[in-house]
């Protein structure tokens, strides 16, 4: 199980830093990157099929890719006050599909992972690894309809 121990070894580094295959273009999305190395998740589309001559293990790229991996998925505000490690998501209510367990690829997704009130996620904007309470992570995205969700680890 990972801890905020091992998360704060992250704190402040580019996705240069963390990605042995060397995907790290400033343009790119890499918050399921950085979430996926973090907790050796290596299905779908990953970092080393992404590249030429990736020689470490890839970590996924989609966040509805992860998403659908999740053995619990549900809305933020339902989420049982014991589960105190999970996921997070941020984007549009109508692009989460509970019940098939299912996120539409769309350009506003984001993840990150929560333990006990704070959440660990890539920064694109800052092209660096911070850290955010729910409060400040929802908003990640404005307008109305964004929404958080939480999916149980894989």
């Amino acid at each position: 199980m990972i801890t905020a121990a091992d998360l704060n070894k992250y704190l402040g580094k580019n996705i240069s830093d963390i990605c042995g295959n060397k995907y790290a273009q400033p343009a790119d999305n890499h918050c399921a990157h950085f979430v996926s190395h973090a907790l050796n998740y290596s299905f779908g589309y990953t970092c080393k099929a992404a590249t030429t001559g990736g020689t470490s293990p890839g970590a996924n790229l989609r966040v509805q890719e992860v998403f659908g991996r999740c053995p619990t998925v549900g809305r933020w505000a339902d989420k049982s006050a014991a589960l105190v490690t999970c996921l997070v998501f941020v984007t549009g209510a109508t692009h989460v599909h509970i019940a098939t367990k299912t996120m539409d690829n769309v350009p506003k997704k984001h993840i990150g992972i929560f333990i006990n009130g704070t959440i660990w996620h890539y920064s694109n904007s800052h092209h660096k690894v911070v850290t955010q309470v729910p409060g400040e992570f929802i908003k990640h995205y404005p307008g109305p309809g964004i929404e958080l969700f939480y999916g149980q680890l894989i």
